[in-house]
């Protein structure tokens, strides 16, 4: 996924947003704060960008389901049917699950994608987990409520800009700090990353809402170490005649604003922020430079290069004096309203071979149990389909990965394939069932969250009660 315009400006606001409103508000949450910050724990969010068709990455396997589900989806099964080498959405290409607890679904049965062969040998390992329909919602809501709108529901719904915002948050766009960045929070008001909280919420696309939080800012990193200023670098090194190391000096007292005199509030806290980026970007760099080369190979493409960044920043997480961190990563192109066959399982092999690989690095880190993944998007998709692809869903399926997490289950609900039951909204959009908050909460009790913490970071969570214990 390239950078555009659209999701700089969006990366740009919530970063003035926190700046803006953060300094007032640091402590006042986390007055009681308890957070277990002993050792080390990471989350790492993995998000998809334009929104997962749940229905084509959890598939359904009984026979009856998947008869059902191939009716619908004709056209689209005949479009992966054309495809070279045949169709990997064929009833026996499919990788069957042995969920431990089949018997919650009857007689029905799941299965993975033959792209997502990895993901599917880390679940009947136990070190992966499927939690099923998974969205944002206010309320428990069902399909007579969701069409008399008897019941609250999220703003703006099937918005892409909105919806990611609303699984970042529980709000939709405009809204300034995430879950991510409120679970930091609590960990620093605890004491965790004590004189080096500039690296406790890291992204390598750029500044992501949810890691966001009142005193938590997102850091970027670059896929191999933090940016750097060429200028710096070429005068560094003194050529013996003195005018090079002066030339170097001036440059960066230019870049730390030391000569900066202004009463504007906005101008010095840009000032400060240039001056503090430049002495973090170099902390950061020198501890970078220690790092022993994985064995394990990441993929070269942009998502497995993410990976492969946050991997590498775990790895120096010693030398950055922190305990606790959440990191973001993205991949986009899942807006399949077209094209879903030659699309889609390109994206889940992506997904696939950079998950695994994270997942061995951290084998060698020794951190298979201090380190969870989890996956998001904007919303599932329909179960319906417009010839050759899906429209804007709602709920979705998705993973929760590692070693501390309770794998090789189905958490949740998983609505049948089917048209016009409880929890479809229409045309095989899934009403969720369980809300991003009882997602989000056995995440923040993992990371070592109390529950007024847990309460704060997730504002909706009383109207549903605790999340399944997957971790």
């Amino acid at each position: 996924m390239k950078p555009t315009r659209r999701t700089f400006l969006t990366g740009a606001s919530a970063l003035s947003a926190a700046t803006l409103a953060g300094y007032g508000s640091s402590l006042a949450a986390f007055q009681a704060s308890a957070a277990n910050t002993s050792g080390y724990k990471a989350i790492v969010c993995l998000f998809f960008l334009g929104g997962l068709d749940g229905h084509d990455t959890v598939l359904p396997y009984d026979q009856a389901s998947y008869d059902r589900y191939a009716e619908i989806r004709a056209s689209l099964m005949g479009q992966y049917a054309n495809m070279q080498g045949g169709s990997t959405r064929a009833r026996d290409r499919l990788l069957p699950l042995n969920p431990t607890n089949a018997a919650s679904f009857g007689t029905r049965q799941f299965a993975l994608p033959e792209e997502l062969s990895g993901i599917k040998s880390l679940f009947d390992d136990g070190n992966a987990a499927i939690v099923g329909n998974v969205g944002p919602l206010i309320q428990p809501l069902n399909r007579q409520q969701f069409e008399a709108e008897t019941v609250p529901q999220p703003k703006r719904l099937f918005s892409h800009n909105d919806q990611q915002s609303t699984w970042m948050s529980s709000q939709p766009e405009g809204a300034q700090f995430g879950w991510g960045g409120r679970f930091a929070d609590a960990a620093l008001a605890a004491g965790a990353n004590s004189g080096s909280q500039e690296f406790s919420t890291i992204t390598s696309l750029g500044n992501e809402l949810f890691l966001t939080g009142s005193d938590a800012r997102p850091y970027q990193i670059g896929l191999d170490g933090a940016p750097e200023i060429d200028a710096l670098n070429f005068f560094e090194n003194d050529d013996g005649s003195g005018t090079q190391s002066e030339v170097y000096q001036k440059l960066r007292d230019h870049f730390e604003a030391m000569d900066f005199n202004s009463s504007n509030l906005i101008d010095r806290d840009v000032a400060n922020a240039m001056r503090t980026a430049l002495t973090t970007n170099e902390t950061f760099n020198e501890a970078f430079e220690s790092i022993q080369p994985f064995v394990t190979e990441f993929p070269g493409n942009f998502l497995g290069q993410q990976l492969q960044a946050v991997a590498n920043t775990i790895a120096i997480r010693d030398a950055l004096l922190v305990s606790r961190q959440v990191f973001f990563v993205a991949i986009g192109g899942f807006d399949t309203h077209s094209n879903q066959a030659n699309d889609l399982p390109g994206l889940q092999s992506q997904i696939d071979g950079g998950v695994v690989a994270f997942y061995q690095a951290m084998q060698e880190l020794g951190l298979g149990n201090d380190v969870t993944l989890f996956t998001a998007s904007d919303f599932g998709r329909t179960l319906a389909i417009n010839g050759d692809g899906t429209d804007h869903g709602w709920g979705s399926h998705h993973f929760v990965i590692g070693d501390a997490v309770q794998g090789g289950q189905i958490y949740g609900d998983m609505p049948p394939y089917d048209l016009g039951h409880d929890q479809d909204a229409g045309s095989g959009r899934l009403i969720p069932t369980m809300s991003v908050e009882q997602f989000a909460e056995p995440l923040g009790r993992w990371f070592g969250l109390n529950d007024a913490e847990i309460a704060a970071a997730l504002p909706n969570l009383g109207n549903f009660g605790a999340g399944p214990t997957f971790v």
